[in-house]
Parts: structure tokens; C-alpha cells; sequence
């Protein structure tokens, strides 16, 4: 009576260790596939804003820019107006810089230090590469006398800063709260709200003649690099510093 009841446990402790091995021998392969598409997607995106750069440097604007820009400035609306100017606005000193040290400050208080540095860094980033660029670039912002400009800036227009600065801070804050937070009304929220102004922003500065699209096609793959940086620093200074 006493010999099956001995040879379950062994068999089913043997089952067990068999599905653990067979666990440990497939999630290798299943990460490396991951980093390999990974590193793909990231060098694909590199390549294709260096090619649109060498374009940008050597043109004014393209055809289709001055179509997408009159395709979305024929949009008559009081309402679409005022929304596009909306969305643009944190954009702008000095409330950019405001917005930033807030959100970081609320990161601080909430006992989430290292995302507090790491979203300062997201902006410190976003803005000094976007400088650079445009100082190389040195390509001017669309003219008045070609599209409708609702106020005319005087800083080079490749590229656009807005969306580098939304795309790198607001999607890191995106990042925050789909990875932290349980799934809630709140949680809900937040990853609206940072999408609707990562996804608006591009099509607001189009829309008020202060850049072309390529101007924010190329902000989107360049701050989509940074923030995939931004994203990897993170995870690494987290478990190294502050995971026990």
C-alpha cells in the first residue's frame, strides 16, 4: 500500500522538471528572436532618418509636403483650430520646460527617483540633439507666401522640435504608466492622454504652417531612437541601483 503512494510524487516531481527544462531551452531562442527584430527595427529607423536628412539638407521642401500642408489647412473649423493650437502649446518655452520639472517633481514625491532622472533626461536629450541637428541641417521653416503661417519663429525648422520633445518625454511617461500601474480607470487615462498628444502634435504643427511633414515624419524617427535609448537606460539603472 505504501510503494504507490511513493511513486506519484516522484513521477509527477519528475514531470515537473522536465516541463522546466523544456521552459528554460525555449525562452533563449524566443529572446534572441526579440533582440534580433529589435536591433533591426532600431538600425531600419536610423537608416531611414540619415537618408531623409541628406534629402531635407538638399531641398526646400517636397511636393508632398506642400500637399499634406494644404490637405490639412483645407480642414475649416473653429474647433479643429483652437485644438491644434492647443496641443501645440506645452510645446513652447517656457511652459515646456515647466511641464517637464513637474512631471518629474510628481515621479519624486511618488518615491520613483530614478524614472524622476530619467524622463529629465528623456527632455535634456530630445532638446540638445534637436539643436544640433537643426544647426546642421539649417533648413528654413515653411514661407508665408506658400502656406497659410499662423506665427512666424525664427529657429530652423528640421527637425521639429515639438514632436521630439513630446515623442521622447510624453512617450517615456507612456511607458511609465503601461509598465507600473495595474489596469484602472486612471491607468486608462494617463496612456490616452499621452497619445493623443504624441499622435496630434505632428499633424498640429503641419496644420499652423510652422513645419513641413517630413520636418515631423523625420522628429518621430529620430525621438523614436532616443526614446528606445531613454527606455534601455532606464530598465538598466533600475535593476542595477535599485532592485534588491
Amino acid at each position: 500500500m505504501s510503494q504507490p503512494t511513493g511513486e506519484k510524487p516522484v513521477e509527477k516531481s519528475r514531470d515537473i522538471t522536465e516541463q522546466t527544462a523544456e521552459i528554460k531551452t525555449a525562452a533563449p531562442p524566443t529572446r534572441r528572436y526579440r533582440t534580433v527584430l529589435f536591433q533591426a527595427a532600431l538600425f531600419s529607423t536610423l537608416g531611414l532618418f540619415i537618408l531623409l536628412t541628406f534629402l531635407v539638407k538638399t531641398t526646400t521642401y517636397f511636393p508632398i509636403d506642400l500637399q499634406i500642408t494644404r490637405a490639412i489647412q483645407s480642414i475649416d473649423s473653429p474647433c479643429f483650430s483652437k485644438l491644434m493650437t492647443l496641443i501645440s502649446w506645452p510645446g513652447f518655452l517656457p511652459q515646456s520646460i515647466i511641464i517637464t520639472l513637474l512631471l518629474a517633481l510628481i515621479l519624486h514625491q511618488y518615491g520613483l527617483h530614478w524614472e524622476s532622472v530619467s524622463s529629465l533626461l528623456a527632455a535634456l536629450f530630445s532638446g540638445a540633439i534637436n539643436e544640433l541637428l537643426k544647426d546642421i541641417v539649417q533648413r528654413p521653416r515653411p514661407a508665408v507666401d506658400v502656406v497659410h503661417v499662423f506665427a512666424v519663429l525664427k529657429s530652423y525648422s528640421f527637425p521639429s522640435a515639438h514632436v521630439m520633445f513630446y515623442t521622447t518625454v510624453f512617450g517615456f511617461y507612456w511607458y511609465l504608466a503601461y509598465t507600473l500601474p495595474k489596469r484602472s480607470l486612471q491607468r486608462s487615462l494617463l496612456l490616452m492622454l499621452f497619445g493623443c498628444f504624441i499622435l496630434l502634435v505632428g499633424i498640429s504643427r503641419i496644420y499652423l504652417g510652422q513645419h513641413w511633414a517630413s520636418d515631423v515624419f523625420g522628429a518621430y524617427l529620430l525621438s523614436g531612437l532616443i526614446l528606445a535609448g531613454i527606455v534601455l537606460l532606464h530598465q538598466w539603472g533600475k535593476t542595477r541601483f535599485f532592485v534588491h
